[in-house]
């Protein structure tokens, strides 16, 4: 799983260039806006309470919070916003899925198709790809060691992987989809502190890059993809060596 933590890992160093240039609210309502297509209540609907908590975690305002439920669950009128996960294939042969939320798929298919020919990579068939990945819960949690994997494990997790980031121990932890909320709350309840939880999705097998050219070439392909406004997540399965970057 190390191809999915190590894109996690760059994805958040970059969180300020994305704060920065404004796209990172209108993915996170976005989100929300589709979460909410399933009820409004984020009591009761648990995809909506992540959505939300990310967003506060962002510092969205709550107004804009507020208006995105509404625009999601039909109150404003207007085009809904959907989702669709687009498949390809960048420089290496790495594997790219590209989670979409968009009002307007006429415009966002071609923008990412786009962001794939131009920087060595091909959007592929629907099914072509996202066969090489899970569909996985994903909780990011401080610290590590034997105590929290037994805090994890109790709490029905099927893996957690440790990280130190400049002496800051994080954790990933990983459930089956369905198990996310049921993890999350047991978490919660033991006092581990909670920073991130959502679903993804987890590579089966990882490809090597060894070649900085080549880290180069994907790296450019994922900026392009991730600069797109309808874009709200990408997962790959490289693992390219700190070095490289």
């Amino acid at each position: 799983m190390s191809g999915h933590s190590k894109w996690s890992t760059i994805k958040r160093a970059k969180g300020a260039k994305d704060a920065a240039r404004g796209a990172v609210f209108t993915r996170l309502g976005n989100a929300i806006a589709v979460a909410a297509r399933a009820g409004a209540d984020p009591d009761m609907n648990f995809s909506l309470r992540l959505a939300i908590d990310k967003a506060k975690a962002a510092n969205m305002p709550l107004a804009n919070i507020q208006r995105s439920v509404d625009r999601g669950s039909g109150k404003l009128g207007g085009d809904q916003i959907q989702e669709v996960l687009y498949e390809g294939y960048g420089p290496g042969g790495v594997a790219i899925l590209v989670e979409c939320a968009t009002d307007n798929l006429n415009r966002t298919y071609p923008e990412v198709k786009l962001a794939f020919s131009k920087h060595g990579g091909n959007i592929a068939e629907k099914g072509a790809v996202a066969f090489q990945f899970d569909h996985k819960g994903m909780i990011r949690v401080k610290g590590g060691g034997d105590e929290l994997m037994l805090q994890v494990l109790d709490a029905g997790a099927e893996d957690i992987e440790s990280d130190d980031q400049d002496g800051s121990v994080e954790s990933i932890v990983y459930t089956d989809m369905k198990d996310l909320a049921k993890v999350r709350d047991a978490l919660k309840d033991a006092d581990v502190e909670i920073m991130e939880a959502e679903l993804t999705y987890v590579p089966n097998n990882t490809v090597e890059v060894t070649d900085q050219a080549t880290a180069g070439k994907i790296m450019r392909i994922m900026d392009a993809l991730e600069s797109i406004d309808d874009v709200s997540n990408t997962h790959v399965n490289f693992d390219i060596d700190e070095s490289l970057l």
